[in-house]
């Protein structure tokens, strides 16, 4: 945030050629209008005189937008907030200090992080559902509706935005919202470097990066090396991930990228979940037991993945600006889960789609209308195996052999109307079909063939108005309407093969107010989001046996309070806080046997709060302290399992030094969890014989590196 002065924020929800400019940028809603907005000197231009100001340009992805005429809840992260003193192995490091987001799952690479944004993707065991993950304009999110978070290198980050709050209008199956990760192209920071790290519980990492730009050409290329004993036994991990961008000027508008992204995840293993007296003699530990050991059972999985993308944009397509893309993906994936049983699993994965987008901007009634228009096409083809293993860990018969196919096309139009220079209406639609087959060559169980096929046809819809009712002040209110498919996974049926014939997509009404602003006088920006989500067919894990299945459990109410300040204190301190504040609960759920109606929605906190207070000295010089409050959870539907809230510590400190004309030394040290508190990583929802808990590492130290050159 560039303070002292008056800047025009601006998102642009594409790709662009130009420059980019740090920015940190947060949401915000109508809850605080009456204590802002009195007693404070703000800057009183009217809008016409900010053509005059610096503007600050981001990028997320798709509609072109001045922040300030933006309805939705939009969160941007620069390269600062990512990497500055981070490990940048998992999301949580930088999306903990947006608000809504909730994340678990830091420590056990098998499962991967579970990421939830208002309360959506918090039930899934492992993987992100209901939230799209888009990385360098490449949907990471399945037709299916599930996404892998391993392949992101975050080393190579630029910038991260979330968009919070349901977005199928732009992207389809998912009623959460949006993580969009862009990716160094080696046009704003050429050169190389090498970096290595060292940290308890056995970590280890090495980078090393080169890019730059020469004539039409530029590239960058990322290298990086993880290995982790692990905190627990049984949790070690070993990674190796390849991302490299090579992009070709074609004259002053136009431009043709290539994109690869190599991952090998050898061996990630899966401590899994214990009992709460385990917990307290052994956290360290595992079940060990004739149906339930990890150890003794050697669970975990293996990755390896290879992406190519292939992004053509010329904005000069006409009157407007046109982007086509297109992808083509592998990934062989086999994982051990920790009990005895139909527990080894795998399957061969063929992922490759397109998209196309026109963007224009034209005069309807004498008044500017910005719109986008496109299509979207994807397909998955999984072959799956899963086979019976015995206590000594002897894999045995095969249990299950089938095809899942999954296709999906959408198309979408959305638009801003200004209907002054200070009203913006937008407007969006959407409609989408989603075809899911199996196909089942396992003909030995009592099921016999037990094929089929699931199609749906969506449509989703988007309104929004905003009002700058000053140049570096917004209030806004959008409602939308969003869809969620049950994945593959959670298709699973509990009495064989083939789809469950109970569960069904579940659906999403999505109503926001908002405030955003900058305070110049105090240097401080303020975002503010009230949000109420209704959701029908609320989709819910339960464990059978110590398999995971899905049911529709009738409605569910999201309603809650967001909150992001940033306050630059004198020139050298700066204070970021991010709280939530929510209620998220079962409006109507009944069994056969029990009611869960009024009871909250199991694996999250309704009251979150992160504050990061940074001083920048001269050159690379930092200290960064950072507390974060998670409220308590329920683990089961029938809230019967509490788990206490906790406060975290962490700090991170470092400096650099000019060896040379063109080289440069920077270190770094950072302590997470300072005070020792313990508390868990992940909390395993509906969990069958009390094994709930994942415990989290205590007290913890990493120490990087890194030369530049």
């Amino acid at each position: 945030m560039l303070f002292g002065r008056n800047p025009v924020f601006k998102v642009s929800l594409k790709k662009t050629s130009l420059k980019k400019v740090p920015l940190k940028v947060t949401t915000t809603s109508f809850c605080l209008l009456s204590c802002l907005g009195a007693g404070q000197s703000w800057a009183q231009e009217s809008p016409a005189d900010s053509n005059s100001l610096a503007t600050l340009e981001v990028t997320a992805p798709r509609l072109s937008r001045e922040l300030y005429a933006t309805p939705a809840a939009v969160t941007t992260l620069d390269r600062e907030a990512i990497a500055q003193g981070q490990q940048r192995t998992r999301l949580d490091e930088a999306l903990v200090r947006v608000p809504g987001i909730f994340l678990q799952n830091r420590d056990n690479f098998a499962q991967g992080q579970r990421i939830a944004i208002r309360g959506f993707g918090a039930r899934a065991p492992f993987g992100v559902r209901g939230i799209t993950v888009m990385v360098d304009g490449i949907p990471y999110t399945l037709p299916d509706g599930q996404a892998q978070l391993d392949a992101i290198d975050l080393d190579s980050a630029e910038r991260i935005e979330v968009i919070r709050g349901p977005s199928s209008v732009l992207y389809g199956n998912a009623a959460g919202g949006v993580i969009d990760v862009t990716t160094a192209d080696g046009r704003d920071n050429p050169g190389s470097s090498v970096r290595t790290e060292v940290g308890s519980d056995g970590y280890r990492k090495a980078v090393v990066q080169t890019g730059g730009a020469q004539g039409d050409w530029s590239h960058h290329v990322s290298l990086s090396a993880l290995n982790v004993d692990g905190y627990r036994e049984q949790s070690s991990t070993e990674k190796y991930l390849l991302n490299a961008k090579l992009r070709r000027e074609l004259g002053s508008d136009r431009a043709l990228t290539a994109i690869i992204n190599l991952l090998d995840n050898p061996r990630s293993e899966d401590a899994g979940g214990i009992t709460r007296e385990i917990v307290r003699n052994d956290p360290q530990g595992t079940v060990d037991s004739a149906f339930y050991s990890p150890t003794r059972l050697d669970s975990r999985q293996s990755v390896d993945q290879q992406l190519l993308g292939l992004q053509y944009e010329d904005l000069s397509a006409g009157p407007g600006e046109f982007y086509l893309k297109g992808f083509v993906a592998q990934r062989d994936f086999e994982q051990q889960l920790p009990y005895v049983g139909d527990s080894r699993i795998g399957y061969q994965r063929d992922y490759l789609g397109a998209s196309a987008e026109y963007h224009h901007e034209i005069t309807l009634a004498s008044l500017p209308l910005n719109y986008i228009a496109g299509v979207d096409v994807a397909r998955q083809d999984d072959e799956r195996f899963r086979n019976a293993v015995n206590g000594q860990g002897v894999v045995g018969e095969q249990l299950a052999e089938e095809t899942q196919t999954a296709t999906s096309a959408g198309v979408f139009a959305q638009g801003d109307l200004a209907l002054s220079e200070q009203v913006t209406l937008s407007l969006g639609a959407r409609f989408d079909r989603v075809e899911l087959e199996i196909d089942d060559r396992y003909l030995a169980d009592e099921g016999g063939d037990q094929s089929g096929e699931q199609t749906f046809n969506e449509w989703s819809g988007s309104a929004g108005l905003s009002y700058r009712y000053r140049p570096q002040h917004q209030a806004y209110i959008n409602t939308g309407t969003a869809f969620e498919t049950p994945t593959f996974s959670e298709f699973a049926n509990p009495a064989g093969g083939g789809f469950n014939p109970s569960v069904s997509p579940q659906k999403a009404w999505n109503r926001e107010v908002g405030l955003r602003g900058y305070i110049e006088p105090l240097a401080m920006d303020y975002d503010l989001a009230l949000f109420s989500v209704r959701v029908r067919d609320e989709l819910v894990p339960y464990d059978d046996g110590g398999r995971t299945f899905y049911q529709n459990a009738g409605d569910t109410d999201r309603d809650g309070i967001e909150l992001a300040l940033g306050w630059q204190v004198p020139s050298q301190w700066r204070l970021n806080s991010a709280l939530t504040l929510a209620r998220y609960e079962f409006d109507q759920f009944a069994t056969p046997t029990e009611s869960f109606a009024g009871n909250r929605i199991p694996g999250l906190p309704e009251q979150t709060w992160v504050n990061q207070l940074t001083w920048q000295g001269l050159d690379e010089r930092f200290a960064t302290l950072e507390t974060q409050y998670v409220g308590d959870v329920v683990a089961d539907n029938a809230n019967e399992t509490e788990v206490d809230s906790y406060w975290l510590v962490n700090l991170r400190v470092g400096d650099g030094w000019q060896l040379g004309s063109d080289t440069r030394l920077n270190a770094y040290v950072g302590v997470r969890n300072l005070f020792d508190e313990e508390h868990y990583a992940n909390v395993r929802l509906n969990g069958t014989y009390g094994r709930f808990y994942e415990p989290a590492p205590g007290r913890s130290v990493y120490g990087g590196l890194e030369v530049r050159f």
